[in-house]
């Protein structure tokens, strides 16, 4: 099955050439020219990997990217005119996993994208075969939705297994709480982002020795959660 693309920048003879070429490779590519189509097509359709200029029209990179967090994990590649680290630090913090600086050889770029969507599909793999994690003294067993900490059983909500569970699987990924909110309870939950405070602060008093200095369910302040065994 064809993996699916969404090339984004306002210069359209780059996104010519780039589309171009990963439909040599039978790649299926779907563009946008600014920030708020580039939105669009993202929440409207399933996207194998995204490459997103960091300067564009209407909404920058950085503020698509968070917003795309916010409902999905699919690959964020930022394409970038500057050399600047501090916008490439800020486009990882952002939630991209990669970015390349222009002018970019293409076939620099398609083999990141190779490189990035092999990966994701690894790690989707291992995440289905694995039926138990072990980190510490913390044990999951994903099958039957039980947590032990040094072998006794700890009893969760079904959304705190869910937390744990998401966090877990990837480990030192920062979530915002939005993010956790949107995975978790789901895009068109009511609620608000206290909710995830909440169901954090039980989680914590139930798997953690001193849940005011947590040894794996962590906080990023001003970003959000994540998991550190």
């Amino acid at each position: 099955m064809s993996k699916r693309v969404l090339v984004v920048d306002d210069e359209k003879l780059i996104v010519k050439g780039i589309r171009f070429s990963l439909e040599q490779d039978d790649m299926q590519v779907d563009c946008a020219y600014d920030g708020e189509e580039a939105l669009e097509l993202a929440q409207e359709n399933h996207y194998d990997i995204i490459l997103l200029d960091l300067m564009l029209p209407k909404m920058d990179g950085l503020e698509v990217c968070q917003q795309i967090r916010d409902f999905s994990n699919v690959p964020i590649v930022m394409l970038t005119a500057k050399g600047d680290d501090m916008d490439k630090i800020l486009g990882l913090e952002y939630g991209a996993d990669d970015y390349i600086t222009k002018p970019f050889n293409i076939l620099e770029v398609k083999a990141r994208i190779k490189a990035i969507m092999r990966r994701a599909h690894q790690e989707g793999d291992s995440r289905e075969k694995a039926k138990t994690i072990e980190v510490g003294e913390l044990r999951l067993d994903c099958e039957g939705r039980r947590v032990f900490i040094a072998g006794k059983e700890i009893n969760l909500t079904a959304k705190e297994f869910d937390v744990l569970e998401l966090l877990i699987f990837n480990p030192n990924k920062v979530y915002s709480r939005e993010n956790l909110l949107n995975i978790v309870w789901g895009y068109e939950y009511p609620g608000d982002v206290r909710t995830v405070d909440v169901h954090i602060r039980r989680l914590r008093e139930k798997i953690e020795a001193n849940p005011s200095e947590p040894k794996y369910v962590h906080t990023k302040w001003g970003v959000g959660y994540y998991f550190q065994g």
